[in-house]
């Protein structure tokens, strides 16, 4: 398979195509962007931040990066990469973005898998996410991707361009998801199960409530049909104090989590973490 290069980035300002003119991005209305000399494209503009630096922070992208090259969840990589496979089909060319790609783990993952498979296929990766420290780690990872700060709410992607975007503990935008894709295009998400990570939640929380998985909540009326859901559960096995650490800080669980939560989880020496995600699937409704 063959790794092209993504022609259907868009001004973040009005959505026009950006095309490729030196070390800069330009679109017919005359906005540049430059690129980066690490390879990414900031296409946030400053009228789409919340705050000054929005998303992850240096820390927690560092954290993220060695727990997951530790390849603790790799067996997500791979039923992601299954599932992939299957809505890939027999489609000679194909774009997939990674709506909040973080430092890029799982894209790049899946990125290798194909590109060693013999096939002449020519297939274009996005890896988009609002954290700037997140993508310039991300591009270190593989340079046959193009990877783009900005935001899901507004893709700065060509309308109806993407074939299938995948979203792993990622903010979910369904109305710019359904900007982006094509008619039939499909939404792969991965979302935390009711006893993800339970053995680190008793720990830090003193009453743990299991929630009820945030995108079915929030699909209908917006344009999406509901294909499938298919658990992934599995056990890491024991984790030390340097990963329990890393755990904590690369998810939400940090913010939320009491003063007193976190000392207790300091004091951990080791945890055997149970994992439960979903991966669920759903296809952009034909003329909605």
């Amino acid at each position: 398979m063959l790794i092209k290069k993504v022609l259907n980035l868009a001004c973040p300002i009005e959505g026009e195509q950006l095309e490729a003119r030196a070390q800069q991005l330009v679109c017919k209305n005359g906005h540049a962007f430059d690129i980066a000399r690490q390879g990414y494209i900031n296409l946030l503009p400053v009228q789409h931040k919340r705050s000054k630096e929005p998303g992850d922070s240096k820390e927690m992208v560092a954290a993220r990066t060695q727990f997951l090259n530790a390849g603790f969840y790799t067996p997500v990589v791979n039923k992601l990469a299954e599932a992939i496979q299957v809505l890939i089909g027999n489609r000679q060319q194909l774009c997939l973005l990674d709506a909040g790609c973080g430092e890029g783990y799982y894209l790049d993952a899946i990125a290798r898998l194909f590109e060693n498979t013999k096939t002449e296929n020519m297939f274009s990766f996005v890896g988009l996410d609002i954290s700037k420290h997140a993508i310039v780690a991300a591009a270190k990872r593989n340079k046959n991707i193009t990877w783009v700060v900005g935001t899901n709410r507004q893709p700065p992607i060509c309308m109806a361009s993407v074939d299938i975007i995948l979203c792993v503990f990622g903010f979910q935008s369904f109305e710019g998801f359904h900007y982006a894709l094509k008619p039939g295009g499909k939404v792969v998400l991965v979302e935390p199960g009711p006893e993800h990570l339970k053995e680190l939640r008793h720990v830090i929380y003193a009453d743990v409530k299991k929630t009820a998985s945030p995108g079915l909540s929030v699909i209908d009326g917006a344009g999406f049909t509901l294909l499938h859901t298919t658990p992934l559960q599995f056990k890491i096995g024991k984790i030390h104090q340097q990963q329990i650490h890393n755990l904590l800080l690369m998810t939400p669980h940090f913010f939320r989590a009491s003063k007193e939560g976190k000392q207790a989880a300091s004091k951990l020496q080791t945890l055997d973490l149970s994992i439960d995600m979903l991966v669920t699937v759903y296809e952009k409704t034909a003329g909605a």
